[in-house]
């Protein structure tokens, strides 16, 4: 493989710019990554990878290395808020599909990446502890001003700059001055982690509660965690709270969102006993960012969560952020210079996946516990086919499915061949 000269600066080393610096190289290019952290430390909770994620994994060449350090994902299970079952559809090759769904701490997955970037583009492409604070684009080129953590300043001139500095980025900062500023919905997430027995079929993700009031997801990440012969299980709990601060880190408790599940008995744990049980809990508030009509300036390109932060709900933000790497080392290969590949790119990208954030902010396919609790009127149910037939969640869910970049297997032409679970407690 021949290098390509083209110069281009990663400004961020999440899983976004990691993802994109390694599909670049297969295309020849050398790209050097810039983050602003001293070191690299597997932090974080679970993502829930979909199936074209792990297809984006798999052309990198890390299928095996990311089954390793995560749980297949095999079934998918609605319930009420009483813990009675409203809908399950298998997940990944269990439903059909080409490519695995696979469930991951997002450190691993990041330090995985990272250890990759390493081994193939060289132990100088990642520069840690220097922040980029602003950039100047001129007709060939573009400078990006650096600070080290001492505030010492510098300059690096390229032919490219990609912007994957996440939800605060100071590139998008500066390239959207004039953007509405980020507005808090009302609902926080509560996000954990709890070591416990396996549940389910071992890949079973777990979706509990009304939307009204509390809404709880659940799915393991880790089997035999450090030896223990547990399983590392995430969860995430959303409910309305006074927050402001946008901070992935921001430590809480559980005590709080304990009482809306008090009434909830689901057949495969004991919902209460995991959430007290917690190794760890953060607070997430869902800010509101609106799409941007532009993810370029000049030779400036966002991608992942600098481009279009999405609610991190149903596991898109992340899949998304690694599709952008893909999509652009193809057009750059292609096109004859810099500017003709970011118009292609965003040609790609800024509609569709503009798209799936608006759906982000309604609730996906989870609305399908909206509209069982507004049907039954907040009590329990007796036949869940009087209350959702099955016909319709089928529909809910092909639509979303489309919607994302992976029509369900058999469901194309409007197929509502389904799979309800047959658990105690429906």
């Amino acid at each position: 493989m021949t290098d390509h000269p083209l110069d281009i600066a990663i400004i961020g080393a999440g899983p976004a710019g990691l993802a994109a610096a390694l599909r670049l190289h297969q295309r020849g290019f050398r790209p050097r990554i810039y983050e602003t952290v001293p070191e690299l430390k597997p932090l974080g909770v679970g993502i829930d990878v979909k199936v074209y994620g792990t297809k984006e994994l798999e052309e990198l060449g890390l299928l095996e290395e990311f089954r390793a350090i995560s749980v297949d994902a095999k079934d998918s299970i609605f319930y009420n808020k009483y813990g009675q079952e409203i809908y399950a559809e298998l997940c990944g090759v269990h439903m059909g599909y080409l490519h695995e769904q696979r469930f991951v701490h997002r450190g691993r997955l990041q330090m995985l990446l990272y250890r990759t970037v390493l081994e193939r583009l060289g132990e100088d492409a990642v520069v840690l502890g220097v922040r980029c604070t602003g950039y100047t684009n001129h007709a060939d080129s573009v400078t990006l001003d650096l600070a080290d953590l001492d505030g010492t300043a510098s300059q690096v001139t390229v032919d490219l700059a990609v912007a994957a500095d996440g939800i605060k980025s100071a590139l998008r900062q500066q390239m959207h001055p004039d953007h509405a500023e980020p507005v808090y919905s009302g609902i926080t997430m509560w996000r954990g982690t709890t070591l416990m027995e396996p549940f389910g079929s071992g890949g079973t993700i777990l979706h509990i509660g009304a939307p009204q009031t509390s809404s709880m997801i659940v799915y393991p990440i880790a089997n035999d965690w450090e030896g223990t012969g547990k399983v590392l299980v995430n969860w995430v709990v959303e409910a309305t709270r006074d927050e402001s601060v946008e901070d992935w880190n921001q430590r809480g408790g559980v005590e709080e969102i304990l009482p809306h599940y008090e009434q909830c008995d689901v057949v495969h744990l004991d919902v209460r006993e995991m959430l007290r049980g917690a190794r760890e809990v953060y607070l997430f508030p869902l800010i509101r960012h609106e799409p941007l009509e532009t993810w370029t300036d000049g030779r400036v390109l966002l991608i992942g969560d600098a481009a279009h932060a999405m609610y991190p709900r149903g596991g898109n933000g992340a899949c998304q952020a690694i599709v952008d790497g893909g999509v652009l080392a193809e057009e750059l290969a292609a096109a004859e210079d810099v500017p003709a590949a970011l118009r292609a790119f965003e040609e790609r990208r800024l509609k569709a996946v503009n798209g799936i954030v608006m759906a982000h902010r309604g609730e996906g396919y989870e609305v399908i516990r909206r509209i069982v609790e507004d049907r039954t009127g907040g009590e329990r149910f007796t036949d869940i086919e009087q209350v959702l037939p099955l016909a319709e969640a089928d529909a809910i869910f092909s639509r979303y499915h489309a919607l994302v970049g992976q029509p369900r297997p058999g469901h194309e032409a409007g197929d509502t061949t389904g799979f309800r679970t047959e658990h105690a407690g429906r």
